[in-house]
């Protein structure tokens, strides 16, 4: 029987929107979805790009002007892969039309804006996600799972990294088309927003609410030649960030995150260890969870001579998104968190709900990520405002 066709329109042809463009193309040959993913609309600055991007991908036609896209009765989606300075309105803007919205992360460029697409989209009554591409990796999937279950038992400390080196060049400019990371004014911050945000949505879904923080943040290179006026001006991004946190369960909290790591192009991991057990994941083998069994919830505890650190091949059926993909022992990579994304939309989407993580879940993360710039600011402890 035929799927209800779901017609989508993407804002946003660059990075994000090929991986976006990938996943709504893909997911329902994998998944059994409620709707069928039709690619409507792509939306970019320039005629000739947004063409281009369209043709690639396979879009039924091209938009320069969001608000065109937005405005049009044959698209039920708007897929927001813009800068961040552009999310709150572009959403705002699709849920008042009565259109799903679905957007990059962060959710937008502060908390207050984020706030304002809360709720819009809970007014209009729309279905909404935030694409935190990182929790729907198997491996984390099935952290959370484990968790859950109760196999690491209360948890004690939670440590997390996502570090880079691709800015270090103060030849390096910043703003503009590419480099908008490096511009405060389009991106709300750097990478606290950009790559710590990432870590903080993970570490709330595994283990509850931040609620207080203690940071230090640094830009090491303090002017750069900005691309749209040819000019020096003063870099406002933070560099480098390194919090303390607690979290509402009593846990202990270190986050760090750079971009001036030499060597290291998405070094992004997490350990969290609890009374009864120890979860460790690196994004470099995403196939892979290294777990710590001392005690299981049906054996008791593990007999010391057989203790230790074991590496799970998270690829088999009964592993969180797998039984969609190949064969045991094969492996999924980057792309396919997007798919896992699209899916779980989708099939929340068709039993009128949200998907996880929805708008009011982004806006949890984005007042961490704005208490973690206070407390550097200030050199105090912040409390965050997080909500479970």
């Amino acid at each position: 029987m035929a799927k209800k066709p779901l017609r989508v329109g993407t804002v946003g042809c660059g990075f994000m929107g090929r991986t976006h463009a990938n996943a709504w193309r893909q997911a329902p040959r994998f998944f059994d979805l409620p709707f069928e993913p039709v690619l409507q609309a792509a939306c970019a600055r320039g005629e000739g790009r947004a063409q281009a991007f369209a043709d690639n991908w396979g879009y039924g036609s091209a938009e320069t002007d969001w608000r065109a896209l937005v405005a049009r009765d044959d698209i039920d989606v708007v897929d927001i892969c813009t800068p961040n300075d552009t999310h709150k309105e572009i959403a705002v803007a699709a849920a008042e039309a009565g259109k799903w919205v679905v957007t990059e992360k962060p959710l937008a460029l502060d908390a207050g804006e984020g706030e304002a697409m809360v709720e819009a989209v809970e007014k209009a009554g729309v279905p909404n996600m935030v694409f935190y591409n990182y929790r729907r990796l198997p491996s984390v999937t099935l952290a959370k799972q484990l968790i859950d279950e109760g196999r690491i038992g209360r948890p004690f400390h939670y440590r997390a990294q996502f570090l880079q080196d691709w800015t270090m060049s103060a030849d390096l400019p910043q703003g503009g088309e590419g480099l908008w990371r490096l511009d405060a004014k389009v991106s709300g911050s750097g990478v606290t927003g950009d790559l710590l945000a990432h870590c903080i949505d993970t570490a709330m879904w595994l283990n509850g609410p931040i609620v207080r923080v203690m940071a230090e943040t640094e830009t090491f290179i303090r002017e750069r030649v900005h691309q749209t006026t040819g000019e020096k001006a003063p870099v406002t991004i933070d560099d480098a960030c390194q919090f303390l946190c607690r979290f509402a369960n009593g846990a202990m909290g270190l986050f760090e995150s750079t971009r001036y790591a030499r060597g290291h192009k998405a070094l992004k991991t997490f350990e969290v260890n609890g009374m009864d057990g120890s979860l460790s994941f690196d994004l470099h083998e995403p196939e892979y969870l290294d777990f710590f069994e001392y005690k299981s919830p049906e054996a008791g505890k593990t007999p010391s001579h057989t203790a230790g650190w074991r590496r799970i091949h998270v690829t088999n059926g009964e592993h969180p998104y797998m039984a969609h993909w190949w064969v045991p022992g094969l492996v999924i990579g980057y792309e396919h968190s997007f798919v896992h994304a699209v899916a779980d939309f989708l099939t929340a989407a068709g039993k009128g709900r949200s998907a996880a993580p929805t708008f009011r879940d982004a806006l949890q993360t984005q007042k961490v990520c704005e208490a973690v710039l206070r407390s550097a600011k200030s050199e105090t402890w912040q409390e965050t405002g997080a909500e479970a």
